[in-house]
């Protein structure tokens, strides 16, 4: 045997044994996520045991005030936890990977700032409350602003790169955020319903809401697997993936779509949570390398996992008082993004 066909065996076996060892793993964080979502429901204002949880899910029983708390409540909550951090998780990864840039996700590049301002400027200003406008106001406001960051980074010297991508994200940002601060000031009363939402957060979420969004979250999440082997080729460089046949404009436009619904979604249903997208398939990555046929559905069910977690703390430091969920998201996921900013850099 020669030596190129030995490594090419090896090769090969290296895949095969990294494809079992990761097959068997994604069943454990599928069952971590379903012991944070009992959790997640059992924790609160009122403390539940276990076994009322389940009873409630399984053998619902109008009559008991608990179960009542657990399926009309708390439930609902949780769908809309585990939701938002897959969707944002996914959304970061898929970016990341597209735009070759490791500091890209909703946040950062300016699409939640532009979904949240579309839907400010819908309830506050043209009083739009029906929770089916809410997901395609948003979904408008995070394309335009996408739209608008890549055309900024583009005029830039050197054209979109991650550097000018990001810095042009982060002007986008700050100027509607300023623009919400003025329209705020400007009809305070109007816009005082929106301060805690803007601040995200998952309390008072109605389940229409979610009965709207939760299609095309699920419809969205399948399509980014979907993409997910021609997203891991296009990661290498859009010359490599040409070279390969990948037809690199097509790819981007589908990713596009996909990254601004999930974001969209996740705006309408929790209000704008920064460092989901962005820390989630960095620690993705420490386990399953650079495929994003792995970083894809791990990164959907440990972001869902990642923020029902947050959520149960952002109910439990102040209790009976709650913390909003996306001032607990910063607190949490800033440190952590920095620690893996440096286990990175050595």
């Amino acid at each position: 045997m020669s030596l190129s066909d030995t490594m090419d065996a090896r090769s090969e076996t290296a895949a095969t044994s990294a494809w079992v060892r990761y097959s068997a793993a994604l069943p454990v964080a599928v069952g971590v996520l379903a012991l944070m979502f009992g959790w997640h429901i059992a924790v609160g204002a009122k403390s539940l045991p276990l076994g009322t949880v389940l009873d409630a899910l399984v053998n619902y029983d109008n009559a008991e005030f608990d179960h009542m708390i657990v399926r009309e409540l708390r439930m609902p909550r949780a769908l809309i936890a585990a939701l938002v951090g897959a969707s944002l998780s996914v959304a970061g990864a898929l970016m990341q990977g597209v735009t070759r840039n490791p500091l890209a996700e909703p946040g950062i590049l300016g699409l939640m700032a532009g979904a949240s301002f579309a839907v400010v400027m819908a309830i506050g200003v043209f009083d739009v409350v029906h929770p089916a406008w809410l997901p395609w106001v948003a979904a408008l406001g995070a394309l335009v602003t996408a739209l608008a960051v890549w055309l900024i980074a583009q005029w830039a010297p050197g054209g979109a790169t991650p550097l000018t991508l990001t810095l042009a994200g982060a002007a986008i940002t700050a100027f509607l955020g300023a623009l919400i601060s003025v329209a705020h000031l400007l009809n305070q009363d109007s816009f005082e319903q929106l301060r805690v939402w803007l601040a995200g957060s998952l309390a008072g979420r109605r389940v229409d809401e979610l009965r709207v969004v939760t299609p095309w979250i699920i419809a969205s999440l399948f399509l980014a697997l979907a993409l997910s082997s021609k997203v891991t080729v296009l990661a290498m460089g859009d010359d490599v993936a040409r070279g390969l046949g990948v037809r690199t404009g097509w790819l981007k436009v589908q990713v596009l779509v996909c990254v601004v619904v999930l974001t969209a979604c996740s705006v309408a249903l929790a209000g704008p949570l920064g460092f989901v997208g962005l820390v989630i398939p960095h620690v993705v990555r420490l386990f399953v390398g650079a495929d994003y046929r792995w970083i894809v559905p791990y990164s959907a069910v440990i972001g869902a996992a990642y923020l029902l977690g947050v959520d149960i703390i952002a109910r439990l430091a102040l209790r009976p008082e709650e913390v909003a969920t996306g001032i607990v998201t910063a607190m949490v996921g800033a440190p952590l993004f920095i620690h893996l900013v440096r286990q990175r850099a050595r």
